[in-house]
């Protein structure tokens, strides 16, 4: 299944990598991450808001989705971001799927959402709901705030994205749960996994690199480079059931690692 121990698999446990350094200076680093949060929040105040005014006004909310993409494709340009996507082949177009992926960087939500090829929702903190304008919008366009210090509301959660899922999306899951740090692959929730057996929906691992070294946790900086975002060959889930929840977690897990390790 790995290359890496079979404890840190079986186990769940965080993996490390090597991390790439820029050799950009970090003023430059510096410089480029405040533009970032510039252009996100000129986005917002100018683009967004006044389109949820009037989507809300008209009652045409799902409109607001390819605005949202457009805008997830502008901030990474922003950022100094490319984006290289392999193994959309994988993919059958009649088919909606769990996406579930590592998750290092603010740039990893952007990259997922526009450039996975499929109309997409997707859980995310439920601390981005107190960010004004982008709170609002996110349930425009099937992103779900989750709290997992909650239980019921929780579940209220995951719920939600089966009617997403029912209505003909796919969907989205960083299943480390928060950020790692740089070089860090961190153990695995399984609500990705209960969601994708619950809606009999084949699970997709999602390999995203790079962005440690673009524009990493608590670093402060940003750089312009290449974004890698590998698209591993679907897990199927016909004829699961709940009990194969943790060995469906460990199959997505190894296949995500030793994506990862490719890049070290």
């Amino acid at each position: 299944m790995s290359d890496f121990p079979l404890e840190a698999i079986n186990e769940n446990k965080k993996l490390s990598f090597p991390v790439k350094q820029s050799n950009k200076s970090r003023l430059s680093g510096k410089l480029r991450y405040w533009w970032s949060w510039f252009v996100a929040g000129s986005l917002l105040l100018l683009i967004a808001t006044p389109a949820l005014i009037l989507l809300w006004i008209i009652n045409r909310r799902i409109w607001l989705y390819p605005l949202a993409q457009w805008g997830a494709k502008t901030w990474l340009r922003a950022c100094g971001a490319k984006v290289k996507v392999t193994g959309t082949e994988n993919l059958d177009p009649q088919k909606t799927y769990v996406f579930a992926s590592n998750h290092r960087s603010y740039l990893d939500t952007a990259t997922l959402f526009f450039y996975a090829g499929k109309k997409m929702g997707l859980v995310a903190k439920k601390e981005l709901l107190k960010v004004p304008v982008l709170g609002q919008g996110m349930n425009f366009v099937h992103i779900i705030a989750i709290d997992r210090s909650n239980p019921e509301r929780a579940m209220q959660s995951m719920e939600k994205a089966r009617e997403v899922m029912a209505d003909g999306f796919s969907f989205g899951l960083f299943v480390e749960g928060t950020r790692g740090m740089p070089g860090e692959l961190l153990p695995f929730k399984k609500g990705a996994f209960h969601l994708a057996i619950q809606m009999q929906a084949p699970v997709v691992p999602v390999a995203i690199k790079n962005t440690d070294w673009m524009m990493g946790k608590r670093t402060g900086v940003a750089y312009a480079g290449e974004i890698e975002m590998t698209l591993l060959p679907p897990i199927e889930t016909a004829g699961l059931g709940q009990d194969d929840v943790g060995e469906l977690l460990l199959k997505t897990r190894a296949a995500i690692a030793n994506e990862l390790k490719t890049n070290s």
